[in-house]
């Protein structure tokens, strides 16, 4: 087996605990702010967006200064850096006993894990350029894969063993990732620090924004899908458990929906990943958001976990094909010396989605209802179709 394919799938399969790791935990956060003692639907609304928002927020602080340091210090070093940074604050959240300490680390974790961002720039880097969307979306389909199984085994131990069982699992399943990406994943060409200070080649370069034709419209788009995406995504346990009406098994079902929409969005991810070359970036990825939208607008409507279950298996499909899509127009259009800031800069673009989606899904499932919701989500997924599909329109014109 040649190095890179070797080393791209030590990566895979590190990315892939990593995710389940993070994702056993991360979804039963409302649950165990319940078992801490916050009852209040508004309360518990309240904490939920501000923990998913400050852990969001903080990744898009860091991301662009972990990537420009990726690109003087190596890849590799970023991504263990995530790995094992992860496991101890995932670790230590097993030990909080009140929600501020939760928010508390939950921030920090923010501060210095972002695994997804360091093993796609790590991606792009070892593999053969005309590979990267391939295996991208690959990548990506490890990502839904861990995003699928983690929250139903999340689930289940949370119905048998209580939450902070999980947070010892995410930290001990982040441990064997750092150390298989350690031992494992070999980064060619590793560069060379820049000269000067480590505190200066830590400033991110947001000059190859203005530099890179097309770069900010991606841009945009990710952080329009991520906005979307994270709005619905933390309420989905209080959705169930609003459908329920207090039954039991909370845990186990809302895992396995959040659980089906990742399987599907790992299906998605590297089929849209096998054919976007072929098809076009541009077209797959307004194939992608144009489905996620027609599948988003009936969510607002479901009143039973069987109904949101198929809907969200059927836009979690689409959803999963438009960050690999993304992902690789940002690799076929920067430079490989300057993608560590690129996708540092991305990542900090995403996660200001990610951190702006929860605090308006507070906001909103508080004042309008869940239902609204699902519609915020589906209007800005068909807003930003329309979008893609007129630029689509308008470089097809300038080429005739």
């Amino acid at each position: 087996m040649e190095t890179w394919k070797k080393s791209f799938a030590s990566l895979w399969v590190a990315e892939l605990l990593a995710i389940i790791g993070f994702s056993t935990s991360n979804p039963m956060i409302p649950l165990y702010l319940k078992e801490l003692g916050v009852s209040d639907p508004a309360a518990l609304n309240g904490w939920t967006g501000a923990i998913n928002a400050s852990s969001s927020l903080a990744l898009a602080i860091f991301a662009p200064i972990w990537g420009a340091l990726a690109d003087s210090y190596g890849k590799k070093p970023m991504l263990m850096r995530a790995m094992f940074g992860g496991s101890v604050a995932m670790g230590l959240l097993a030990l909080t006993t009140s929600p501020w300490q939760v928010l508390a680390l939950k921030t920090l974790q923010g501060c210095i894990t972002g695994t997804i961002a360091a093993a796609t720039v790590l991606t792009a880097t070892i593999v053969p350029q005309a590979e990267v969307g391939y295996r991208l979306g690959l990548l990506h389909m490890a990502v839904f894969m861990g995003n699928s199984l983690g929250p139903m085994f999340g689930g289940v131990v949370t119905d048998l063993a209580g939450s902070r069982t999980n947070f010892l699992a995410t930290a001990i399943l982040l441990l064997l990732a750092g150390i298989i990406v350690t031992r494992e994943v070999i980064e060619s060409g590793m560069p060379k620090p820049k000269s000067g200070s480590l505190l200066r080649n830590a400033v991110p370069d947001i000059r190859v924004l203005r530099s890179t034709p097309g770069l900010s419209g991606v841009m945009v788009v990710i952080f329009v899908v991520q906005f979307a995406n994270a709005v619905v995504g933390p309420l989905i346990p209080l959705v169930v458990m609003d459908m329920k009406a207090g039954s039991g098994g909370l845990g186990s079902l809302s895992g396995l929906l959040i659980g089906v929409a990742s399987l599907a969005g790992a299906l998605g991810a590297v089929i849209t990943g096998k054919t976007s070359a072929k098809l076009g970036y541009s077209k797959a990825l307004l194939v992608c958001l144009g489905g996620a939208f027609l599948f988003y607008v009936p969510q607002g409507f479901a009143d039973r976990p069987w109904q949101l279950l198929i809907l969200r298996a059927f836009s979690g499909f689409f959803l999963g094909g438009t960050m690999p899509t993304a992902n690789a127009l940002i690799a076929l259009r920067s430079k490989r010396e300057k993608q560590g800031a690129v996708y540092g800069l991305s990542t900090s673009i995403s996660n200001a989605g990610g951190a702006l989606g929860p605090a308006y899904g507070a906001v909103a499932a508080s004042t309008l209802g869940y239902p609204a919701v699902f519609f915020t989500t589906s209007l800005l997924l068909g807003v930003m179709a329309l979008a893609v599909a007129l630029r689509e329109k308008r470089e097809l014109g300038s080429r005739e």
